[in-house]
């Protein structure tokens, strides 16, 4: 591994960042990123986090158009409720935060103590759970579905709308709206490996692939001889289809697991969107690329969004984040 000592790969990591974007204030210390002209006035604040490991998601999101700041954690942990409170307090104008949560038991839970804790401080606050994922209902790490790639369109279009000043009961509203109309399935070829682990986290034989896979290498519905990008591209676009009927057309991630190369991404898009034809799904837009990572694993997963007029719009708008930019 490119690193020092595992104790200090997040440390080193955000020292890297903050060299790399002075557009952002990143606290080593404290383990916050902030946007550089936070608290924008009457501008409802987005606030993410989680477990290091996951990059681009969520550090690499903070801009404009974005989230107004990040909470790391250490590779693969939560990050703890001092940490959401204190970047809450540093984005806060008065029009209110909006907490943007994956549906893991550790992240809830600190999350939800965090809004408590930053009320009594006097900062309104909301929180979305985002729980996207179709693969299985529960998981060593989570209480119902997994959140994975929903999260990225949670937060562009939540933070697109809060970017326009609307206020929090809208921004949260339509957070909620994109993560209702979201479904994702993700596949492993390959286990990952955590700095402090130095080993695969988890059992894959060579020739075999995880279908359903969770980005902290939780287990998905079964485990198959290897497959060709068209067949994955049939079983997991079938299993989010199984799961949602979309009647608008739909923005589609197809997103890496970290160690898979763009080559064969763009590969795989091809066989997904082959499938979405066939099956009578309109596309509206198509990311593709590593967005929701897990360290360096193997794999891809797919994400569905169905949008309207408006969800499109506020997904088209600027953005400007290390992680995701374009527009004005």
């Amino acid at each position: 591994m490119l690193i020092n000592v595992p104790e200090t790969v997040v440390a080193d990591a955000l020292r890297g960042m903050a060299a790399a974007h002075p557009e952002l204030i990143v606290d080593v210390e404290n383990r916050v990123i902030v946007r550089r002209d936070a608290p924008v006035d009457g501008k409802v604040a987005l606030v993410s986090g989680g477990g290091s490991g996951h990059e681009p998601l969520h550090g690499c999101f903070v801009g404009p158009g974005m989230l107004s700041a990040a909470c790391p954690g250490e590779v693969f942990t939560s990050p703890v409720p001092d940490q959401m409170v204190r970047a809450a307090a540093a984005v806060d104008s008065g029009a209110g935060v909006l907490f943007v949560v994956k549906n893991y038991t550790g992240d809830v839970l600190n999350f939800d103590m965090a809004v408590e804790l930053a009320e009594d401080e006097g900062i309104q606050v909301a929180k979305v759970l985002v729980d996207d994922d179709v693969a299985v209902s529960d998981s060593l790490y989570t209480a119902g579905r997994r959140g994975t790639g929903a999260t990225l369109f949670v937060e562009k279009i939540a933070g697109a709308a809060a970017e326009e000043g609307r206020p929090l009961e809208q921004v949260e509203s339509l957070a909620r709206k994109v993560n209702d109309n979201s479904r994702s399935f993700g596949v492993a070829l390959d286990a990952c490996t955590t700095p402090a682990k130095g080993s695969p986290t988890f059992d894959l034989p060579a020739g075999e692939l995880e279908l359903g896979v969770g980005i902290h290498g939780e287990p998905g519905r079964e485990r198959r001889a290897m497959m060709t990008s068209r067949e994955i591209a049939d079983f997991s676009v079938d299993a989010v289809l199984e799961d949602m009927n979309p009647r608008n057309p739909v923005l589609v991630l197809v997103n890496g697991m970290g160690a898979t190369p763009l080559l064969e991404l763009y590969g795989f898009n091809a066989e997904v969107q082959r499938r979405l034809a066939e099956r009578g799904v309109p596309v509206a837009r198509v990311l593709v690329g590593n967005y929701v990572t897990s360290l360096d694993m193997a794999g891809a997963s797919v994400t569905l969004c169905q949008v309207d007029e408006e969800l499109l719009r506020l997904y088209d708008a600027p953005v400007r984040t290390p992680g995701l930019r374009w527009g004005g």
